[in-house]
């Protein structure tokens, strides 16, 4: 058997210029699809489903009202899942509306009732739904019954601070009753506990009191104060009428205390109902944590309402919010049933994270080899362009003395294909190219009139 030489051995290892992968072609091929499936999962995690804050601004009512009794509960359900909220104190429901309607306050969230957004920009709020009944209890001292608001002419009367849904409410329906601040009736900004006690002293004869800035105790003192009654709205069908933001209410004999028989009678109230209202920009996993906070602080049966009654989609004043209309219907997302809400939370956005890598990532990937091969052709190609200019401007300038310019040009053509790096599958159309070259050598060498 004949053995091969080192030198002959040497000369018969593969050429420098061909390797097994271009990693510049593939490089090239592959990055685009890299950095276009990067940027569309930044985009879609930067813009389209944001992670959820860990804190909301909550603005709710005054100190021991039902407004914020009512918030602090939200509270203690919100922080089970993780998520802090604010309370804000407040004087009620306008001051509410306008610290949500003003860009310059921190608030995501409040309580509002109806019939205070006359003169107030909303378009960017929603409603997360309607939360319960918010009824107007006017308390007064007479030996006479009064059932009409305008029997109240000329009498003392404390309707509530500034920026209360009480105050609103008061000045709203008295002016329907053409009693007007500073004619004969004299309107008072006492409210709460101060309110009652003026009233048990005799230092005012009538109270208007809400759920926004009085607190539950004070009516219930007032219901068991001798003396001190409940007015009962004769009126009450047309109020309803002529005001569509109110509703008819009735506190049934005996609701109060049984034994005592308080009230003696059925007691008709009039009332707008509370809507949980936020900024549209809220982030839909938040609104779902409220109206579920709301279905337990709000879904028990009390004397005005039925079991189930609350939180509703009404739409009043404030069109309910896409994520609420949803979740009215459908409920709390697939992921945010079974995880704790965080983990839900991220794995909601990992899915968004998925849609570009099976939209773009993965036909993209499918389609590097093609892309590739396409690429390390077309750097062959390229060669056989200049080939065939060549072959043709020897074919136009048949001149002997164009020789030697044509045998510089295809020195540098075969200069340029020898120092090119090609896969070892493309070492056939390599070769062919070659082949080429020296066929174009041969026929000016052969032949200088390129005839």
């Amino acid at each position: 058997m004949s053995s091969e030489s080192p030198h002959k051995l040497h000369r018969l290892r593969l050429p420098r210029r061909f390797t097994a992968v271009s990693w510049r072609d593939l490089a090239t091929t592959l990055v685009p699809v890299l950095l276009i499936t990067v940027l569309a999962i930044w985009i879609a995690f930067k813009f389209v489903r944001p992670a959820p804050p860990d804190t909301l601004v909550f603005t709710s009512g005054a100190n021991g009202s039902s407004f914020r009794t009512n918030a602090e509960k939200y509270k203690t359900i919100l922080a089970r899942n993780g998520v802090k909220l604010e309370i804000v104190p407040s004087e009620g429901s306008l001051e509410n509306l306008k610290r949500l309607a003003d860009p310059a306050f921190k608030a995501d969230v409040g309580f509002v009732q109806g019939g205070v957004a006359a003169g107030t920009n909303i378009d960017h709020l929603v409603s997360l739904g309607t939360v319960f009944n918010q009824p107007l209890a006017i308390f007064y001292r007479n030996d006479v019954a009064i059932d009409r608001l305008s029997h109240l002419t000329a009498k003392r009367l404390a309707i509530g601070r500034e920026g209360s849904g009480q105050r609103f409410l008061a000045l709203t329906l008295l002016k329907a009753n053409e009693i007007e601040p500073g004619g004969a009736t004299a309107l008072l900004d006492l409210t709460g506990e101060d309110t009652a006690q003026a009233l048990i002293d005799g230092r005012i004869d009538a109270a208007f009191l809400m759920g926004d800035s009085a607190p539950p105790p004070v009516m219930r003192k007032l219901l068991n104060t001798p003396g001190v009654q409940l007015m009962d709205f004769a009126q009450a069908d047309a109020y309803v009428r002529r005001f569509p933001y109110l509703n008819k209410l009735e506190l049934p004999m005996g609701s109060i205390d049984l034994g005592k028989n308080i009230p003696e009678h059925t007691i008709a109230l009039i009332g707008p109902t509370t809507e949980l209202i936020a900024r549209e920009d809220l982030h839909p996993a938040l609104s779902d944590l409220l109206i579920e906070a709301a279905r337990e602080v709000h879904g028990r049966a009390t004397l005005l309402q039925r079991a189930g009654e609350f939180p509703a989609p009404f739409e009043h004043e404030y069109r309910v919010s896409e994520d609420a209309s949803r979740y009215y219907k459908t409920g709390k997302g697939y992921l945010y049933r079974y995880m704790p809400f965080w983990v839900a939370s991220l794995a909601d956005r990992m899915v968004v994270i998925l849609v570009p890598i099976i939209v773009l990532l993965i036909p993209g990937l499918r389609l590097v080899p093609q892309l590739y091969r396409w690429r390390v052709s077309w750097r062959i190609y390229r060669w056989y362009g200049a080939l065939l200019t060549l072959e043709r401007d020897l074919l136009a300038h048949p001149q002997p003395e164009k020789r030697e310019a044509l045998l510089t040009r295809l020195d540098a053509i075969e200069q340029g294909v020898n120092s090119m790096k090609v896969p070892l599958t493309f070492a056939d159309q390599f070769y062919v190219l070659r082949q080429n070259i020296i066929f174009v050598r041969q026929r000016l060498a052969t032949n200088p009139a390129g005839t």
